[in-house]
């Protein structure tokens, strides 16, 4: 296992500070404090994930759910834990795992076998009894629980489940402390069907509902625990199915019967419906396809509905939710891929937009939210997450991803939809964004449960001074600029397009304003690299951080200076062997086991990486994509972690494991897409329906990428990269439509 955007420490739980009382609208002061992510001493090595749309399970490798809140698992729906304990057992022991897989996202395969169990006629022997636990997510949990009998005479096998539902907030599994809890109704059994109930201090009653497919032979009750046991007589060879359904439940919510079977089905139907949606991808390199296709199938299963769009949520298990940056970030790297999820996220994004100031919620006009949460605690007003707005680069990256959307598939229609929402995020950017009217734009929280630090490195500590102090607000970040300024040059392009040359032309001007005053006022000659960020009194924050990497992607960094700044990424202190750290081991904050301050996030490599691309840094391109495919060929699944501790690489060692990352997660299983993108040097500017590509150069353990029915604009196309020698060439095999492919100069 392999955690996001947070303050997690690996300090025990008892390490935590004291609770502050804070103050919130409509409510009493109430001891309310918010780890990003918990601290958690020993995590099983193996957890199973399974998602649709709001619900999802986290359970260990046994499929059961541990009680420790710290571990996070549990069966989940809206921010609500609906299922806190679960545990099979066979004739009063624990069963022995074989083996156990949530490959496919949306089901998990346990396959069990006993210990030496007490029998009726004697001991039934180890390993002679088969228990296959399947288990389907749709809107509820389906789990079949089969048992076959290998010994040669008949044997009876008692099968135990024990159930508990402590219904916590998301955020109280994560540690926050509460005043005044809820209130848990005592659980009721009737026949075969046990009810789980508490009553919320939002006034929403939330049940879980759990159907036992056979009647049990005992059923007790001890405190909010129920536990159920079959007798299961077994003749020789014969197998018998226990089936059991959970379903979450808020309010009066009665859903129709679904059968496991027609889950099943309509579930594989949907994945194989969403991967022929997107853009074909084959090369000579099967552990890179398999990659690929753990890309595509991750973000399927984060995919979830929300009202009437949809949205990549941001991980497994703390950050099933719409996320304004990590959902944008998400669907910019998709784009060649699939463009529905940024058409999608950004409908959904700006249907949400600041309207208000309100402090509480850090909201403004005009703002891109952080993030919504819909569990007890935000309904009721204790958090702020209704939505919360504490992201300063949202906004910009929403400007980011509406204009490359419109690259690629110049649907000019979907644009004038989202224009009002573009105006609005260009006018906080000028209005609210810069705080104190230098030209740059920062970020200060004003909300007693808000994010101290609101960039991508949100944790309390990622923007500290050469001598480890904290930097003081408000803080305008390096690559919030770079974004700013890709925002200002795209939608410029946008608004020629829309035949508004003035605003085009006073984007443009923006635009190249700020790329002069960055290249000056953050530069750090003595160090040839850009400073993280400038302070409250605009000093210089001169830890060296992996931030400034963005602005080669984001093409503000003067060419002159681009060389120093990819030099200075591939130094030891920067470059683990596994790829970019977040910040140099030479800084004083390093410690390559925090969340921010020196491990490594494969979507920070990509982007950088096509940042290096973009400046013609074609090998250095190649080296963070290779340290990228080794990170994913020693993973579970080959899925690339959301980020891993920044030890330096030592054969054969592998990459060092960070115990709280989410998995699957969001930007994690997009960065593929884009590092390949960058390799490929592929971009597209439907509006003139012309496909370019810019150097295209493969590394050495990639000879062929396949791609086809690759669209831009209205047109569709299939093309074959080949790699002989030092030099990759492409030809076009097939297209449909009036797309023209050139290779740029």
């Amino acid at each position: 296992m392999f955690g996001s955007e947070a303050d997690p420490t690996l300090a025990g739980m008892a390490d935590r500070p004291s609770m502050a009382s804070r103050r919130r609208p409509g409510g009493d002061a109430g001891a309310l404090s918010v780890p990003r992510v918990p601290a958690v001493p020993g995590l099983p090595a193996k957890v199973l994930a399974v998602k649709e749309a709001e619900t999802f399970m986290y359970s260990d490798a046994h499929g059961d759910i541990d009680d420790r809140r710290e571990a996070g698992m549990g069966l989940y729906r809206r921010d609500t834990r609906y299922l806190s304990h679960l545990r099979l057992r066979i004739s009063g022991m624990d069963p022995v795992l074989l083996s156990s897989s949530a490959e496919r996202a949306y089901v998990a395969h346990v396959d069990l076998t006993n210990p030496e169990l007490p029998g009726e006629d004697g001991p039934v022997p180890q390993h002679t009894v088969s228990v296959r636990r399947i288990r389907v997510i749709e809107d509820r949990v389906f789990e079949r629980i089969r048992l076959k009998n290998y010994n040669a005479a008949p044997v009876v096998v008692r099968l135990e489940l024990a159930f508990a539902a402590d219904f916590a907030d998301i955020f109280e599994v994560r540690g926050l402390a509460r005043a005044t809890p809820g209130r848990p109704r005592a659980p009721e059994v009737d026949g075969r069907t046990i009810e789980f109930a508490y009553d919320g201090e939002d006034g929403v009653v939330r049940r879980t509902r759990i159907e036992l497919g056979v009647a049990p032979a005992e059923v007790s009750v001890r405190g909010d625990l129920v536990r159920v046991t079959f007798d299961v007589r077994l003749g020789r060879n014969e197998t018998k199915i226990v089936p059991v359904h959970i379903e979450p439940l808020e309010g009066d919510e009665q859903p129709a019967p679904v059968e496991f079977d027609l889950a099943l089905n309509r579930q594989r139907r949907s994945y194989e419906e969403w991967e022929r949606e997107c853009t074909s991808i084959r090369t000579d390199n099967e552990l890179f396809d398999q990659l690929l296709r753990r890309g595509v199938r991750d973000l399927r299963a984060l995919y979830t509905r929300v009202d009437d769009g949809g949205v990549i949520a941001a991980g497994i298990p703390w950050y099933v939710a719409v996320f304004g940056r990590d959902t944008l970030i998400t669907a910019h790297q998709m784009l060649m891929l699939n463009p529905r999820p940024a058409r999608e996220s950004l409908r959904v994004l700006a249907s949400f937009q600041g309207t208000d100031v309100d402090d509480w919620r850090d909201e403004e006009p005009g703002k891109i939210l952080h993030e919504i949460r819909r569990g007890e605690l935000a309904a009721s007003g204790q958090l702020p997450h209704t939505p919360y707005y504490g992201s300063v680069d949202a906004t910009p990256w929403f400007l980011i991803v509406l204009a490359q959307y419109f690259r690629w598939t110049n649907d000019l229609g979907f644009v004038k939809e989202m224009l009002p929402a573009a105006d609005a995020a260009l006018r906080w950017i000028d209005e609210f964004g810069d705080l104190d009217g230098d030209g740059f734009v920062e970020y200060r929280s004003r909300s007693p449960q808000g994010l101290m630090n609101q960039g991508w490195k949100d944790s309390n500590d990622s923007v500290v001074h050469a001598d480890g102090t904290p930097a003081r607000p408000p803080i305008a970040l390096a690559e919030v600029q770079a974004y700013v300024y890709l925002a200002k040059s795209r939608m410029a392009h946008v608004f020629a397009a829309l035949g508004d040359g003035e605003r085009s032309v006073r984007l443009h001007e923006e635009a190249a304003t700020l790329r002069r005053r960055f290249n000056e006022a953050f530069w750090m000659e003595d160090e040839r690299y850009f400073a993280g960020a400038l302070d409250g009194d605009k000093r210089q924050v001169r830890t060296p951080v992996s931030n400034p990497g963005h602005g080669l992607y984001c093409d503000i960094i003067d060419p002159e200076k681009a060389d120093g700044v990819a030099a200075r990424l591939f130094q030891p202190d920067m470059f683990s062997g596994w790829g970019i750290r977040t910040m140099s081991k030479s800084a004083a904050a390093y410690n390559p086991m925090s969340y921010h301050n020196g491990t490594v996030w494969p979507h920070d490599n990509a982007l950088i990486a096509a940042g290096l691309k973009r400046y013609g840094f074609v090998g250095p391109t190649n080296r963070v994509a290779t340290a990228m495919f080794d990170v994913a060929a020693h993973a579970d699944y080959l899925r690339l972690p959301e980020l891993f501790c920044g030890f330096a690489r030592r054969t054969p060692s592998p990459p060092v494991e960070y115990p709280l990352a989410c998995s699957p997660q969001a930007w994690a299983a997009g960065a593929p897409f884009l590092l390949l993108q960058a390799m490929l040097g592929v971009s597209a500017v439907a509006a003139d329906n012309l496909l370019t590509v810019n150097e295209p150069s493969l590394p050495p353990w990639l000879n062929r990428v396949e791609i086809r029915d690759l669209r831009v604009g209205e047109s569709s196309l299939s093309l074959e990269f080949r790699r002989q020698g030092q030099t990759t060439g492409f030809s076009l095999l097939s297209k449909q439509g009036d797309v023209r492919v050139v290779m740029a100069e």
